[in-house]
């Protein structure tokens, strides 16, 4: 049993996190509506990742990093945590882009 990936997965979000509030993109600039999106997000993304398993499409595998604690069948523990950075990371990407694109149009009108 490892916790590798679990730690790297929890290093990915604290990273996150830290160029989210430097930014303020997304946490540090609505904390109540980035936690529903994170929410809503992770329950979509585990729904999906419920019906692929259901299918027979996903499977957990044999990872040596994995911690091998399972929440349900071929559901390891790191997969919400991995969609937790998932949708944070598209979150974080998301408002910088669409930041950087207003103040380049900002810097061409004036």
């Amino acid at each position: 049993m490892s916790f590798a990936y679990l730690a790297c997965l929890l290093a990915g979000i604290a990273c996150m996190l830290l160029i989210d509030r430097r930014f303020r993109l997304f946490f540090w600039r609505d904390a109540a509506a980035a936690a529903m999106v994170t929410a809503a997000g992770t329950v979509f993304l585990l729904l999906w990742d419920a019906a692929g398993i259901a299918a027979g499409i996903f499977l957990r595998g044999g990872a040596e990093i994995a911690s091998g604690i399972v929440l349900a069948p071929e559901l390891p523990l790191e997969e919400p945590v991995f969609l937790v950075f998932l949708v944070l990371c598209t979150m974080v990407l998301y408002t910088g882009s669409a930041r950087l694109i207003e103040r380049r149009a900002e810097r061409r009108a004036s």
